[in-house]
């Protein structure tokens, strides 16, 4: 077993027992000792992973920087507790890596790529919690790894990639605690939820969501728990640095996602669609199989506030309009649960066909995700390209060495004599701080900006009395924050891609207010 992964390694799955008696270690036979919950992971699963992480390091310097990944690096650097639209981990770490190997588009992206590697090994670790032996936690790694979610995520640095991870190790304890009736992975679990919340604070509304489904549910033994209380506090104190930070700001992050919506999806129309290519459409029944599962089978009916969790938080996001791709961090448990299910399938009858079917499902998915969410394409093969259409963040990782050679133009344009009274305004975060990291090296100053963490970092001084602005689609759209504007530039990617700065004017303007009065004007969140 040195190379692909054979049909033959695949075993019938362990049939599970009913785990509601004193002691259900006790319930679980011979067999499943030897493939069960205290058995070594499958040695696939780490092959999968490995691969997984090999492929997101291999394509990491396709095309450069995502905007989100200058606007972390950057915020990095102001140490803070929180910051308008986000917690403190992931901007702090990406500075670290930045500072470790500056420039560095694999380093950067190093911590995401293991993220990702590591939720496939979780996600296999829940599916033999629940009972899976090797050819569930097989299947359940392998639709993990090929998911359109873990290869867009895991390519680039976002916080999303660490909602995933957090939330998945969240539930693997949860999963393992109701499995195994004993309580210290709920004070991991109140840990790890902590500690994600200051990643991404859907961590925290998951965490909540899942303590309430188990208090309808059951079992409600882990209610009356001294360890989940220990939990609970846990929590409650790692976040707590974020939250005060928040509540000081006026809660800014409330702001911005009220601001952000579901648009990018198709908002609540697409918000179901969007499920189905979440993970892919051919792997689909995978996890519908998980969401099933605990209603249809005795032993797996203490998992039953899996399902429950994934319900409400769909509906919660529907009606709240939030973004489709929220419910990604629940996939990966879904998936361990689901794979249980397949792989009882498989080897009930015409086993080589099904596994055959499964491995289709799994090779066609990898190559689609592949496609829609890598760095594959050409860069001047990306406009009109349905790895586009699906997936714009990819064109948003293309032209900002020639977003920098313009407004490079634009500032060598201004007299020498003239430069210490001129600072540079951008409308959104990532074109500042593409200036701000990559600017440097041109010799140009640092930006300012009104966008959600660089509104924190102060208006340009009093004595700046003119600014090179953009953001802005000309002299008209810039009124009445700025005046007299003439254009010195225009950003061009040279490869036609329509993404956020192609065409942009770079234009020099006089502020039409002294900077305290104009700032509140200028400051948004989104």
């Amino acid at each position: 077993m040195t190379s692909g992964i054979p049909l033959g390694v695949f075993r019938r799955s362990a049939r599970t027992q009913s785990l509601e008696g004193p002691d259900p270690r006790a319930a679980v036979g011979p067999r499943r000792r030897a493939s069960g919950p205290h058995s070594p992971l499958a040695g696939w699963v780490w092959v999968i992973a490995i691969a997984q992480l090999t492929a997101l390091l291999a394509t990491s310097t396709r095309y450069g920087y995502d905007r989100d990944e200058l606007y972390f690096t950057v915020a990095g650097g102001h140490l803070a507790w929180g910051y308008p639209d986000q917690p403190p981990i992931v901007p702090l770490l990406c500075s670290a890596m930045d500072k470790i190997a500056p420039g560095s588009l694999t380093m950067l992206r190093l911590p995401s790529a293991l993220a990702a590697a590591a939720t496939t090994v979780l996600a296999a670790l829940i599916a033999r919690e629940a009972g899976g032996a090797r050819h569930a936690q097989i299947i359940t790694a392998a639709c993990t790894a090929v998911s359109a979610f873990a290869l867009a995520t895991g390519h680039f640095v976002t916080t999303t990639t660490f909602d995933l991870l957090s939330t998945t190790a969240l539930l693997w304890l949860l999963v393992r605690a109701m499995m195994r009736r004993t309580g210290v992975p709920l004070l991991l679990a109140g840990v790890v939820a902590g500690v994600g919340i200051e990643a991404k604070p859907q961590v925290g509304i998951v965490a909540l969501v899942a303590l309430i489904s188990v208090a309808a549910a059951g079992p409600r033994w882990p209610l009356r728990s001294r360890w989940l209380g220990a939990g609970v506090a846990a929590a409650v104190v790692l976040a707590a640095p974020y939250a005060i930070w928040q509540a000081r700001h006026g809660w800014p992050q409330v702001t911005v996602a009220g601001n952000i919506g579901g648009s990018a999806e198709g908002g609540r129309a697409g918000f179901v669609p969007f499920q189905l290519v979440m993970v892919s459409p051919l792997l689909v029944p995978v996890w519908i199989a998980g969401l099933v599962a605990p209603w249809r089978r005795a032993a797996l009916r203490p998992l039953r506030f899996l399902p429950i969790t994934y319900a409400v938080l769909a509906v919660a996001y529907m009606v709240g309009n939030g973004k489709a791709y929220y419910l990604a961090s629940l996939y990966p448990a879904l998936l361990g649960l689901g794979a249980v299910a397949v792989a009882d399938w498989t080897t009930k009858a015409r086993e080589r066909l099904r596994l055959g079917v499964v491995a289709a499902a799994v090779a066609v998915s990898a190559a689609v995700s592949a496609y829609i969410a890598l760095p594959l394409l050409p860069q001047a093969s990306l406009q009109g390209s349905a790895a586009m259409a699906i997936n714009p963040d990819l064109g948003e990782a293309v032209g900002w060495p020639q977003f920098i050679e313009a407004v490079s133009t634009a500032w060598r344009s201004v007299p020498v004599a003239d430069r210490a009274s001129t600072v540079i305004f951008t409308q959104n975060y990532g074109e500042a701080a593409a200036i701000d990291l990559l600017g440097r090296a041109a010799g140009l100053p640092g930006a300012y900006s009104g966008h959600n963490a660089f509104s924190e970092w102060g208006p340009p001084p009093a004595n700046a009395t003119q600014v090179l602005v953009i953001g802005f689609d000309g002299p008209a759209d810039a009124r009445p924050q700025f005046t007299h504007c003439s254009e010195r530039a225009v950003v061009d990617n040279h490869v036609g891609l329509d993404n956020q700065e192609q065409g942009l004017p770079i234009m020099l303007c006089r502020p039409a207010e002294p900077w305290p009065s104009l700032w509140p004007a200028l400051t948004h969140y989104n």
